[in-house]
């Protein structure tokens, strides 16, 4: 299916064909910015979705991740690796396979998907959509000109609209512009990102969706609990990702207060669960009620 081409007013629209011209943020070279360093995650994620495709008992398969990567993201991964031991990148693998199967089971009878902070996100192209479905991938325009010139050709697996814009201001107008329809329900993700902003930007994020969400919607988030932010296990992730110029800033042990207070029902998800349950984890599951436990959270709500 083609995505169609249209320029949207205070962002960057991107068709499958690659990016418009003057989309590139001048300025943001590696090392200089913290919205550049997060960019650099977005390689290293790519590099650690290249390795599990790789795998014979993949839990996903991503054949773009390679070439997403590249050599850099090679590089980091084997820093991260020296640096925090290969368990590291369970968490990644375990979200990635945990989001997709999110993803496909709320589009049936929903249209319009929104990734925040899509980064190099391949799900357009990999993922079988619906018919009809429209995926938009919302990033700093650098990161989208970035993905597009990687992917320059390649035909994504559904209507893929992305636009570059500054997720900490008012992004929804532009969003709006671009053909999102806040009168239908959406499915909105959030992979990876809340971790990376202040307290206040997390819940001004929020209620940005929440204004946004149809009753049907669904948003799918993941988020690190305080008790691992603060863990000596975590000790060296922190400072890695605090040297890159990505420093994790937020975490919480409450994930549903989030979004429940704005109206939504909330299922919250231990890391642990799905990780066991596919072979990639180190630990058992803790029951969720045991208090003092280090763990990351996924979390789906529903609008009602």
């Amino acid at each position: 299916m083609r995505c169609n081409s249209w320029r949207g007013r205070r962002a960057t629209k991107i068709s499958k064909t690659g990016v418009r011209p003057g989309a590139h943020d001048g300025g943001m070279t590696s090392g200089q910015t913290p919205g550049q360093a997060v960019a650099d995650t977005g390689v290293l994620v790519a590099a650690i979705r290249a390795e599990e495709t790789r795998r014979a008992d993949r839990l996903f398969d991503d054949p773009f991740a390679q070439k997403l990567a590249g050599e850099h993201g090679q590089r980091m991964l084997a820093e991260a690796v020296a640096a925090s031991g290969d368990k590291s990148t369970l968490q990644i693998v375990v979200r990635t396979r945990f989001w997709d199967e999110a993803l496909l089971h709320a589009v049936p009878p929903v249209r319009q998907v929104v990734i925040l902070a899509a980064g190099l996100d391949a799900r357009a192209y990999r993922l079988a959509w619906p018919q009809d479905t429209t995926v938009f991938e919302l990033d700093q325009p650098a990161v989208i000109a970035a993905k597009a010139e990687v992917l320059l050709g390649e035909e994504p697996r559904c209507q893929r609209v992305a636009l570059g814009v500054d997720l900490t201001e008012d992004w929804t107008e532009a969003l709006r512009a671009n053909g999102f329809d806040p009168g239908q329900p959406a499915v909105w993700l959030m992979e990876g990102l809340l971790q990376y902003l202040d307290e206040s930007a997390v819940h001004a994020l929020f209620e940005r969706v929440d204004t946004l969400s149809a009753p049907g919607s669904v948003l799918l988030y993941d988020i690190v609990g305080k008790v691992l932010l603060d863990s000596v296990m975590l000790a060296a992730v922190r400072e890695q990702m605090s040297r890159n110029g990505a420093p994790w800033l937020f975490g919480t042990d409450s994930p549903e207060q989030l979004c429940e207070p704005l109206g939504w029902s909330a299922v919250v998800t231990d890391v642990a669960e799905p990780g066991n349950k596919w072979n990639r984890w180190f630990a058992p599951a803790v029951p969720l009620d045991v208090p003092g436990v280090p763990r990351g959270y996924f979390v789906t709500a529903t609008k009602s």
